[in-house]
C-alpha cells in the first residue's frame, strides 16, 4: 500500500509501480484521453505530479516514436488502473518498465476523480507519493517544498541546428516538445535551436529570419535573463511565441502573468480565434496565464478561452510577433490550429522582404 498525501491533509491510498521511491511535488490533472506518452514526456511538468483523469493508461505501452523530449521531466504519475496487458504493434516495452527507467514513481488504483474534483475546488496542492503510512514528517516536507528555475533542468545545454532549406528560425529551447520543431521543419525551416539564457547577440549574430520561443515549465516570472533577451530580439526579428513562449513575451512587454487556480492541463481545450471567427480544440499545458488588464496599447488579445475566457493569444500591433497560450503543434491532440505556424512563416517572409 501507498499512499499520496496533500498539503491539506487529503489522502488517497493506491499502490506504486514505476521506480516506487517517495516523491514530493505540484499535484495537477490533466484530461486527455489519449496521448499519455506525450504527456509523460512534456518537460512543461518538471516538478509536478500529474494524475491523469482518463481512466484507464498503459494499454498501448510506450513506443520509440512518441516521446515529445528525451525523457520524463514530472516527479510522479498517478492513474486510476494501469493496464495489466498492453498490446500496440509498435510498443517497446510497459509503461510500469519505462517508469522505472526514468525513475519516476507510478501510484495506481487511485480514486482519480475525487482527487481531480478536489485540485479543482481548492486549487493546485503540494503533494507526496509515500509508500507505506505517511508521517508528520513526511507532510512537514509537503508543506515547505518548493520548485524553482524548472527551465534550467530541461532546456538543451549546447546550441544545435536541424538542416532545411527555407527560412532560418533561431529556436529558444525552455523545454521544448519536438512537436514544434517537427511542425517548423516539414514547412522546410532551417532550424538553430539555443538553450535558454542565451544572449541576445548570440543568436542575432548566428543570422536568423525569426524567432520561435518555445512551451517550458515553471514561473514565468522567474527567467528574468530570458524575458530581457527576449526584449531584445522582439526589436530586431519576427517572433512566435508558445505557452511558456507566449508568457514570456507578455512579461517583456510590460505586461504580468497570474498563477491561475489549477491550470488548464489535457487537449480538449476549445479557443476562440477572434479575427479569424472560429473555435478549435486545443492542447494545454499551464499554471500561469496572461493578465489581459496590463497588455499593453500596442498589443491586442487575438484568442480567447472559450471556457473560462481567460487570454489564450496575444497580438503585437506595432511590430511582427505573435503568440498563443495553447499547443498548435498539439502532439498528443488535436491539430486544428497548425495554421498558426503558416502565419508566422508568411510574417517572416514579408519582413524579410
Amino acid at each position: 500500500m501507498a499512499t499520496l498525501i496533500l498539503e491539506d491533509g487529503a489522502r488517497y491510498e493506491g499502490e506504486l509501480f514505476g521506480h516506487k521511491a517517495d516523491v514530493t511535488g505540484e499535484v495537477v490533472f490533466t484530461t486527455g484521453m489519449t496521448g499519455y506518452q506525450e504527456t509523460l514526456t512534456d518537460p512543461s511538468y518538471c516538478g509536478q505530479i500529474v494524475c491523469m483523469t482518463y481512466p484507464l493508461i498503459g494499454n498501448v505501452g510506450i513506443n520509440d516514436l512518441d516521446s515529445e523530449s528525451g525523457g520524463v521531466a514530472m516527479k510522479g504519475f498517478v492513474v486510476s488502473e494501469l493496464c495489466d496487458l498492453p498490446s500496440n504493434w509498435q510498443m517497446k516495452k510497459d509503461l510500469s518498465a519505462y517508469l522505472d527507467e526514468q525513475g519516476v514513481t507510478g501510484l495506481t488504483g487511485v480514486d482519480t476523480r475525487a482527487l481531480t474534483r478536489r485540485i479543482r475546488v481548492y486549487g493546485t496542492l503540494r503533494g507526496k507519493i509515500v509508500s507505506g503510512e505517511p508521517t508528520q514528517a513526511d507532510m512537514d516536507e509537503v508543506k515547505a517544498w518548493a520548485l524553482h528555475d524548472q527551465v534550467s533542468r530541461v532546456t538543451c545545454k549546447e546550441p544545435y541546428e536541424i538542416p532545411g532549406d527555407g527560412p532560418t528560425i533561431a529556436v529558444m529551447d525552455f523545454g521544448l516538445k519536438r512537436g514544434i520543431l517537427h511542425s517548423l521543419s516539414e514547412r522546410g525551416c532551417r532550424l538553430k535551436v539555443y538553450p535558454a539564457q542565451t544572449p541576445a547577440q548570440q543568436i542575432l549574430e548566428a543570422g536568423c529570419d525569426g524567432v520561435m520561443l518555445t512551451n517550458g515549465p515553471g514561473d514565468p516570472a522567474d527567467n528574468r535573463e530570458d524575458i530581457e533577451t527576449i526584449r531584445a530580439l522582439m526589436e530586431k526579428r519576427p517572433v512566435f511565441g508558445i505557452c511558456l513562449g507566449h508568457q514570456l513575451m507578455a512579461l517583456a512587454m510590460g505586461a504580468g502573468t497570474i498563477q491561475m487556480k489549477y491550470g488548464h492541463h489535457g487537449t480538449n481545450h476549445p479557443v476562440k480565434d477572434l479575427r479569424r471567427g472560429t473555435c478549435s480544440v486545443t492542447s494545454q499545458n499551464h499554471c500561469f496565464m496572461v493578465d489581459p488588464s496590463t497588455l499593453p496599447q500596442t498589443a491586442e488579445v487575438s484568442h480567447l478561452n472559450w471556457n473560462d475566457q481567460t487570454v489564450e493569444g496575444v497580438r503585437y500591433l506595432d511590430r511582427p510577433a505573435f503568440s498563443v497560450q495553447f499547443h498548435p503543434e498539439a502532439c498528443g491532440g488535436p491539430r486544428e490550429t497548425g495554421y498558426l505556424f503558416d502565419d508566422f512563416l508568411t510574417m517572416v517572409r514579408e519582413n524579410t522582404k
